[in-house]
């Protein structure tokens, strides 16, 4: 039991993560398959590993262990011919996908690094690739506004959605599986049932491109980051603005909620991270220890970490208090 009440502070710094500006980045918990033991911190001993994976313009993808504060590389993947967009952890960790300006979709095997397989989407570029919580799909937008749903297993696009609307950059999954979110290049966010994959609701509430859009743990809200400076907060169910949040002086980049369904993180091409307060809509912290524009930023499973990656070239880690 800790009886001194943590602070906001700058845990571990990776210098030259990549040889170039890192795009995105993200986190998962991986439990081993032995593991029966209750995971408390980073900290605590047992198999349950941090596992962080970074993209970036150096057209690489890596895999890091992350434990006790120390970043250690696992694998790098080298397939991607052009700048590296997106990468996204299956739940469980076993999985990652990957984007890239080159148009692949590729899958890997997070533990041997092996390339599984490359999703059959075209010369379409992909932008952002997230998987669905169940982890049988991988899902990306496209520059048509459609957005496609792979198999994992085959390959293959098995279902389509339209935006009706521009560009696809920005891609969310509720946690329970029913709604997905997209964010368009002209600030348009559509929420689909994916019950009936349909086009439930069109949130227009910004003018510039979404960045970055993120479901609350309990699936009820989701924030959007724009171009436009802003982050907005909507009532999922009912497709209202429940607020506006400004304090970062350019683009918002990424948007990451808190597993404690009270917080959210920010990070902009201002080259700040922020964490933000959901019930009083208030900047509770500012990091500054980027030099250039903070492309991507991730809460760990606890909620006592984030990451941020920026075109400094360095992977950040920040203790948060909970």
């Amino acid at each position: 039991i800790h009886f001194y009440k943590r602070m906001y502070a700058l845990r571990t710094k990776k210098e030259a993560a990549h040889s170039d500006g890192i795009w995105c980045v993200d986190w998962v918990k991986v439990a081993q398959e032995h593991d029966t033991k209750v995971e408390t911190s980073e900290d605590a001993t047992g198999d349950a590993q941090d596992i962080l994976v970074t993209g970036g313009i150096d057209d690489a993808v890596r895999i890091w262990n992350y434990k006790e504060g120390e970043m250690s590389l696992k694998h790098q993947l080298t397939d991607h011919s052009l700048g590296v967009v997106s990468v996204a952890l299956s739940p469980d960790g076993t999985k990652l996908a990957s984007s890239s300006l080159d148009s692949a979709i590729l899958l890997w095997d997070v533990e041997n690094g092996i390339k599984i397989a490359t999703m059959e989407n075209g010369p379409v570029d992909a932008w952002t690739v997230l998987f669905s919580p169940d982890s049988l799909y991988i899902v990306s937008g496209s520059h048509s506004g459609m957005v496609n749903l792979y198999n994992c297993a085959s390959g293959k696009a098995e279902h389509s959605l339209d935006t009706k609307g521009k560009f696809t950059l920005s891609l969310a999954f509720s946690p329970d599986g029913k709604y997905l979110a997209s964010g368009a290049i002209d600030g348009i966010i559509a929420v689909f049932d994916m019950t009936s994959k349909k086009l439930m609701h069109t949130l227009e509430g910004h003018a510039m491109p979404i960045r970055s859009l993120c479901f609350s743990p309990d699936s009820k809200k989701l924030i959007t980051g724009s171009d436009d400076g802003h982050i907005k907060m909507y009532d999922v169910a009912h497709a209202t603005l429940i607020g506006t949040m400004s304090g970062h002086t350019s683009w918002v980049l990424a948007v990451s909620f808190s597993p404690d369904n009270e917080h959210f993180v920010s990070s902009s091409s201002d080259g700040q991270v922020k964490v933000w307060e959901v019930a009083t809509k208030q900047c509770v912290h500012t990091f500054k220890e980027h030099s250039d524009q903070v492309w991507g930023v991730k809460f760990n499973k606890v909620g006592d970490r984030v990451v941020s990656v920026s075109d400094d070239k360095t992977m950040i880690v920040y203790t948060i208090p909970i």
